[in-house]
């Protein structure tokens, strides 16, 4: 081989590794006035970056730091861009904050297990209890405070992965995971889970942004119009774990069939046992399904002043819908604005919660063998 073809081959190997390679967000973005530097540090023993996806009239930044969502930018009618999730100008911001899942990719197991215990196949297994006296969202070193290795991005999408070892956080088996997100010329985040494992493990994967309509940290949510596409929601006792069945919500205030505003009913909090359980909201959905799997509308939004309205569409069999109860106000974000009580809201794509506990909701039992797969969308319009 002559010495021009070797140099001609190498360089064409060079080429195409920068081209595979993940690019991190340019400085001076606009959604959420972010700085990639910002971003640019080590979280235990790995890099973590910022990465800016644009489609449509929407963009997007996500850092591989819990495999967050960091920044969302929105038009309103009047064509006024908006960045709708709650989130922190830094590495730091999320190092230090209060509520400690803002935008994160949440597992294995999303939502609670009470006393951090489940049984199976026979074994009996004990998980670090972070929100006493149950499990949450994975124990305190769950996948919202991970470094996710990211294993491409182009313009609109990025591909996130990791491997949860056999024993972390007390669960079985070694999960391999990879998250996508993607922004669609429909103005759509859509967010697209795969895992498998080599030991039968639970797994309830899902995302965790605050949003407001209105913008991050721009006032309260209880004006924004809530449907939720369920006849049944789940009781829980006082430490948010259900009872073990669901209950219509006729009659009930959390009847969100037809869509109005979420403060609507929290006058009844002083009457009703489930919103005092919750300090309001803090509830999950079963959701009318034609077919288990399938991608159904879960719910709808709109902030009635600037008109953004979103849609939330899932494969999973239920939502939680969370309305800010616990937040305080300790935590500043990317705005310098502080986060306040019902100033945002969840809406979290999920299996119903304590599942490996309650044998009458659906299984969330991965085997080896199998894939777990499945996909959720949160799409924006406007409306007048």
């Amino acid at each position: 081989m002559n010495q021009t073809k070797l140099i001609l081959i190498l360089l064409a190997a060079v080429l195409i590794q920068v081209a595979c390679s993940p690019k991190p967000a340019e400085t001076g973005k606009t959604c959420g006035n972010l700085n990639a530097e910002d971003f640019q540090t080590t979280v235990k023993g790995k890099e973590t970056n910022l990465y800016f996806l644009q489609n449509g009239e929407i963009s997007a930044a996500i850092t591989n730091y819990g495999g967050r969502i960091v920044s969302l930018c929105v038009p309103g009618n009047d064509g006024e861009m908006a960045d709708v999730v709650l989130g922190f100008g830094s590495i730091d911001g999320y190092l230090n904050a209060t509520e400690v899942f803002h935008g994160a990719l949440i597992g294995r197991v999303g939502n609670r297990i009470a006393k951090g215990e489940f049984t199976l196949n026979d074994e009996t297994y004990t998980l670090p209890i972070n929100n006493d006296p149950n499990h949450l969202h994975g124990g305190p070193e769950g996948f919202h405070n991970v470094v996710w290795d990211v294993k491409s991005v182009t313009d609109n999408s990025i591909v996130l992965t990791y491997l949860s070892k056999d024993g972390e956080m007390g669960y079985p088996g070694n999960l391999n995971v990879e998250v996508t997100y993607t922004l669609t010329t429909n103005n759509e985040v859509a967010i697209d889970y795969q895992a498998t494992t080599d030991k039968a493990t639970p797994v309830n994967l899902t995302n965790h942004a605050f949003f407001n309509l209105a913008g991050e940290a721009n006032g309260t949510i209880n004006n924004h119009l809530l449907a939720i596409n369920a006849d049944y929601y789940t009781p829980v006792d006082s430490t948010l774990i259900p009872l073990g069945e669901n209950a219509p919500v006729e009659g009930t205030p959390f009847d969100f069939r037809t869509a109005k505003p979420i403060g609507m009913d929290l006058p009844m909090q002083a009457e009703n046992i489930q919103l005092q359980n919750g300090l309001g909201y803090d509830h999950n959905f079963a959701l009318n399904k034609t077919a288990a799997g399938t991608m159904t509308l879960a719910a709808t939004v709109v902030e009635p002043e600037s008109g953004r309205k979103m849609e939330v569409l899932t494969e999973e069999p239920a939502l939680q819908f969370y309305g800010g109860n616990f937040m305080d106000g300790s935590d500043t974000g990317k705005y310098g604005k502080t986060f306040d009580f019902r100033e945002s809201f969840a809406l979290e794509t999920q299996h119903f919660p304590d599942s490996p506990n309650q044998e009458n909701f659906p299984s969330i039992i991965l085997n080896p063998g199998e894939v777990y797969q499945t996909s959720s969308i949160y799409r924006f319009s406007t409306v007048q």
